[in-house]
């Protein structure tokens, strides 16, 4: 996963376009009727307004940019010299375009004055990533998503602003169970006696806590009473 940062102020000017816009240029499902932001992987990596005015082009492409378009630090191709080298280290060879949906969520954090915003990407989705370490208990107890479904109580024992570093804890045991041939009483023997009997035993006892310390993204980190869904 990799961190896009982008100056709050350019990211707000392209927000104001294209809500001053009627027009909008369509997504790869056709035309679309209200703004978006639309981040760019090519000739670096920027956010631009879906509005179309009489200054804006209706092709959207990755070999051009304009400087006006709100760049991710260090992916300016006006300004930065490796800009490359910091685009391949966040899409390796992917390019394009991306309609994104996050819009509504970025304009939360400038309203809040937000001095800069954060994507997280993996080079298929985006989303917008509000939390820093610094707003995580080294040691605190938390909740993270489990592969299983639900949530898996966790301590948490790094972090950096993307990533991290937790140990379950205080989690239940999970049992496994197998029908034991070589039970000594049969059911049927058990039913003549008029007793039950039991021809289940354990098979094996998968025991969260006994992990290791585990890596997870920062925003996967959830407080004890947060009711988002797993």
């Amino acid at each position: 996963m990799a961190i896009l940062k982008f100056s709050a102020s350019a990211v707000a000017a392209q927000i104001a376009h294209a809500r001053a816009c009627k027009t909008f240029l369509p997504n790869w499902n056709g035309p679309v009727d209200r703004p978006a932001l639309i981040l760019i992987v090519g000739n670096g990596v920027h956010l631009r307004s879906n509005g179309i005015d009489g200054t804006t082009t209706r092709i959207v492409t990755t070999e051009q940019a304009d400087p006006s378009f709100a760049f991710a630090d260090g992916m300016n191709p006006f300004r930065d010299t490796d800009w490359m080298a910091q685009r391949r280290t966040a899409f390796r060879d992917l390019s394009g375009q991306f309609y994104t949906d996050i819009l509504d969520d970025v304009q939360v954090l400038i309203d809040r004055g937000q001095g800069a915003i954060r994507l997280a990407t993996d080079g298929h989705s985006i989303r917008v990533f509000v939390r820093r370490a610094s707003d995580y208990l080294i040691g605190g107890t938390y909740e993270v998503p489990s592969g299983l479904g639900g949530t898996l109580r966790v301590i948490l024992k790094d972090a950096c602003d993307t990533f991290a570093i937790v140990q379950n804890c205080g989690n239940s045991a999970f049992w496994e169970y197998e029908e034991d041939e070589a039970a000594s009483m049969s059911r049927e023997r058990a039913a003549r006696q008029g007793i039950g009997a039991s021809t289940f035993s354990h098979k094996r006892c998968e025991d969260f806590d006994a992990m290791q310390p585990y890596r997870v993204p920062l925003d996967a980190l959830m407080e004890i009473d947060d009711r988002r869904a797993a």
